[in-house]
């Protein structure tokens, strides 16, 4: 079920109970409750109050926007190979009025943020990437330095400690475990998106990142983050609170151009898409095994009928393993004692093929596709999984074109111990439903148009 986190202030009594247990008592009972006011606990009365503030409207919110809302939300979806990346995107609409920016769709990522500039500070549009000119929007209210939110809840999301005066915002240094990094400040903020009735919803108080300065090749094409790991403050949070606990994608061929997409849905009619869909497949989604992120339990992978010899540990994250599905990964990540095997394994069956080195392309396994190769004589690739779903990836997503007449194996070694990643190329052309009520992740092949 999804974690939202329920720090609301009509919740502000703290109360020390005395259990007792009367039935087999002749006198009168009376129960005493020592009460106290939770605020008695907060020292800083500007931040108390802002805090007070901030969760009495987070909570009025909630409650009318529940109310409000019917279907789900849908955003278009597609690959970003025309910017020059292996992400994919989608565009959000922030502020007030609405601004529209393409944003890198993480599951890996819990902050959402875009290009910004604030009192002067961002570089403002470059690169041709649009900017949010935070001070223009009538919604924009930056989250203080001095509150609960900015020092305890944030600090998962690289919150600064630095605080010169309470009306200074609370900053962040988000950091990617690719080495890519935003810096900013945090706000709240209403993004506007459509939805599958056709009609649009303004989602009001969203945690956003105002990031001033960014850097890595993650972002290339982009105008910020989309984020959608399993968290408090992620996208995914509100909007599945909102519509129902459940979101589906369906990413298309990492090749397509920008003309061919599908949909993010968010809502419980999340699959009901005009994508043809082959029949599913379901295995335990579990969200608190490598949090924040997606963990599946893969218990082993085959080449054609062979399951390949690997270590069990390389699957239990109890011991620095474990597996994660995440869209803003784009090759796959295995651990040393599981990628060798399966790029060995592979690589048998392209001996034919001139072994290269495209320059720029870190991959250890590519070859040169000039004279021809006829996929379907690799071997299917399966990954097997717990409750018996076994996910087959299409041959062109383990076997990928890197450079024109170059293609590669679509594997990088994690190192050892490492948390294998099943990054975006080998889920494309599949239906990915997350249930996060009931934990568990739906799938199919799909043709995603």
């Amino acid at each position: 079920m999804q974690r939202i986190k329920t720090s609301l202030s009509c919740l502000c009594l703290i109360t020390t109970l005395l259990l007792i247990t009367a039935a087999d008592s002749t006198e009168d009972t009376a129960v005493r409750l020592k009460l106290a006011h939770r605020d008695t606990l907060w020292p800083n009365p500007l931040s108390r109050i802002e805090d007070i503030i901030g969760a009495d409207q987070k909570r009025h919110s909630l409650i009318s926007r529940k109310r409000k809302f019917k279907g789900g939300v849908k955003m278009d979806l597609g690959s970003g190979i025309d910017y020059g990346t292996a992400q994919y995107f989608t565009e959000v609409r922030v502020g007030t009025p609405a601004k529209k920016f393409r944003v890198v769709v993480d599951t890996g990522s819990e902050l959402t943020w875009v290009n910004c500039r604030y009192r002067g500070r961002g570089k403002g549009k470059v690169e041709n990437r649009r900017v949010f000119r935070a001070e223009e929007s009538k919604s924009f209210k930056t989250v203080g330095c001095f509150t609960q939110t900015c020092k305890v809840d944030l600090m998962n999301l690289f919150s600064l400690s630095t605080c010169p005066t309470p009306s200074t915002p609370c900053s962040y240094d988000y950091r990617y475990a690719d080495g890519s990094a935003a810096q900013g400040v945090f706000a709240k903020e209403t993004i506007t998106v459509g939805l599958t009735n056709g009609r649009k919803a303004r989602l009001r108080g969203l945690l956003i990142g105002c990031s001033s300065s960014f850097s890595g090749q993650s972002f290339q094409g982009a105008d910020g983050v989309l984020g959608l790991a399993f968290s408090d403050f992620s996208f995914t949070s509100t909007a599945t609170s909102l519509f129902g606990a459940k979101f589906s994608y369906c990413l298309v061929d990492h090749l397509s151009n920008k003309n061919v997409s599908n949909y993010l849905i968010f809502g419980s009619s999340s699959s009901s898409t005009s994508t043809k869909t082959a029949p599913g497949r379901t295995t335990p989604l579990d969200l608190t095994l490598i949090p924040p992120f997606y963990a599946i339990n893969v218990i082993g992978i085959s080449l054609g009928d062979n399951m390949l010899e690997i270590p069990t540990q390389v699957w239990d994250a109890t011991t620095g393993g474990g597996t994660i599905l995440d869209s803003g990964t784009s090759l796959t990540l295995l651990a040393e004692a599981a990628y060798k095997p399966v790029v060995t394994g592979l690589a048998r069956y392209l001996v034919k093929l001139k072994r290269v080195k495209p320059e720029g392309i870190p991959i250890e396994y590519c070859f040169s596709s000039t004279s021809g190769f006829n996929e379907s004589k690799l071997p299917q690739l399966t990954f097997h999984l717990k409750g018996g779903a076994r996910f087959e990836p299409h041959r062109k997503s383990y076997l990928v074109d890197a450079a024109p007449g170059v293609k590669c194996l679509g594997f990088m070694s994690a190192g050892t111990p490492a948390t294998n990643v099943v990054g975006n190329i080998m889920q494309q052309n599949y239906l990915w439903e997350f249930d996060l009520m009931a934990s568990t992740l739906s799938f199919a092949p799909s043709t995603c148009t």
